[in-house]
Order: C-alpha cells, then structure tokens, then sequence
C-alpha cells in the first residue's frame, strides 16, 4: 500500500487534487484509517491514476472520465467512441486555431504597412438586387446560438426527406431567415427553408424585394462583417431594414473541402426611409 503522498509524488499529482478525486468519486482511496483518516492506495491503482492522467491530457473534463470509467475497461465500445468524439473536436480546433492564426498573421502584414486591420471592410461588395417571390418548403423554431450546427443538419435533413417523400421540386440552394432582431433567452427565430416549385402543405411565399446584396467566399464566420457592412451602407444611403435578413448556401458545406471554398450569398432587405 501506499501513503496519499507517496501516490502523489510518483503520479505527479496533488494530494489536494486526489482529495479531490475521492470527493467527486473518480478515484476513492483503497484504505482509510479510522483512527487517524490517513488514506492509503494500493499499486494498482497506480495505472488507474495514469489512465485519468492520460484522458485529462485529451481534454476530456472530470465529468467526461468519470462516465467513460463507469465503463470499467481501457477497451471499452464506450473508451473508443469518445476518443472518435474528441479526436473530431481537436480537429475542429485545430483548423480553427489555424484560420485564426493565418488571419492574425494578416493582421500584423496590414499593420506593418501602416494601414488599419478593418481595412478589410472597404473590399466587402454591396450592391442592389430586386429578389422575385419564391415558394419555399420551411421550418421554423426558436434556436439557442450553441444548438446552430446541430439544428441547421436537423432541420435540412427532415426538408429534404420532405421533399424526397412529396416528390417536391427543387429550384434554389438552402437558405436560413433571420427573424429576430437580437438573441433573446428562448434563442433566435430561425427560419430554415429551401425553394421548390410546388406550392403544398408545408410551403409558403417569400417575396424579399429589394435587398442589399453580398457575395462571400470564405467561412461562416466572415458574415458578421458582411452584416456589419450592409447596415453601415444602408444607413449611409438613406435605408432601412424591412424584413428578415437571410442568407443562401450555394455551396454544400458538407462537401467543401476546405471552409474558404464555402460560398454564401447574404440578403439585406431594404426599403427607402
């Protein structure tokens, strides 16, 4: 057996973080003393220790290596599935960080040639269009801003199998209304919606008219400056927002290799004040 601090010292952990540990039930003590509350651990618990070590290394919180424990063994269906989990999110990071990176890297060029890093603005287009009415198959919630990427594949799915099972046609890419002004405790009303040509149950007239028009090839996170643009613009030129904003996904993002290859057309209804 060992001591609580003889365990410590070779797994390199606190003694207060192995009180801890026992605390929340991840890893209990194989001993305690009665008459004095020393805590003992047996060698075994060494690779234990290791193991949580090695989960807490991917990332994985308290929380997370206390299910996957439950499961009582390193080879587990449940081990393995939520390394296949993390390994996506590390990924995801991983691209991330490397856009943030190549933009900072921008950043710091702009700035070496004495010019301001918003810049950037004056080469975002905005240009008139007259956008014609449309039928368009919809589905329309309140979305929490966390809960988007899960809702547009949930809601995009259920679309197309109605399409696929009505036999509708379509006549445009997907495309997602914004009818709220602002995030409110319930979410966003969110209005996600692809158009066809068949005006059925289920499908109802848009007609948008005229917009302010913008192009962007890049990641989704680019259009808040697009929106950023369309509002300073509309404003200058004597415009005011009339209905929703909407967006238009030309592009699968699913089957974009690579986010700068997305290509989203965003609208910005308008009408004279």
């Amino acid at each position: 057996m060992l001591s609580i601090g003889e365990f410590s010292n070779i797994c390199k952990v606190s003694t207060k973080t192995l009180r801890y540990y026992e605390e929340i039930g991840l890893l209990k003590p194989s001993e305690i003393n009665p008459e004095n509350g020393y805590r003992y651990y047996s060698i075994d618990q060494l690779e234990k220790m290791l193991f949580i070590s090695r989960l807490k290394s991917y990332s994985f919180s308290l929380e997370e290596i206390k299910q996957i424990m439950e499961g009582d063994s390193e080879n587990s269906d449940r081990l393995y599935t939520a390394f296949l989990r993390k390994k996506q999110v590390i990924e995801k990071q991983i691209n991330d960080y490397s856009m943030i990176l190549t933009q900072l890297e921008g950043d710091i060029s702009t700035i070496e040639h004495g010019e301001s890093i918003m810049s950037y603005m004056d080469n975002i287009d905005v240009r008139f269009v007259d956008v014609s009415k449309i039928c368009i198959l919809h589905i329309r919630k309140m979305v929490q801003q966390e809960d988007f990427p899960m809702e547009y594949s949930k809601s995009y799915e259920q679309l197309f199998k109605t399409i696929a099972t009505t036999h509708l046609t379509m006549c445009g890419a997907p495309m997602v209304l914004f009818h709220s002004a602002e995030f409110t405790p319930t979410g966003l009303d969110t209005e996600f919606a692809i158009p066809v040509k068949e005006c059925v149950t289920g499908t109802r007239d848009f007609a948008p008219g005229l917009c302010l028009k913008t192009v962007v090839k890049g990641p989704y996170t680019d259009l808040t400056s697009v929106y950023a643009k369309q509002t300073k613009w509309a404003e200058l030129e004597g415009y005011k927002c009339s209905g929703p904003l909407f967006e238009v996904y030309v592009t699968d993002p699913s089957l974009a290799r690579d986010e700068k290859e997305n290509i989203t057309e965003v609208y910005y209804p308008v009408k004279k004040t």
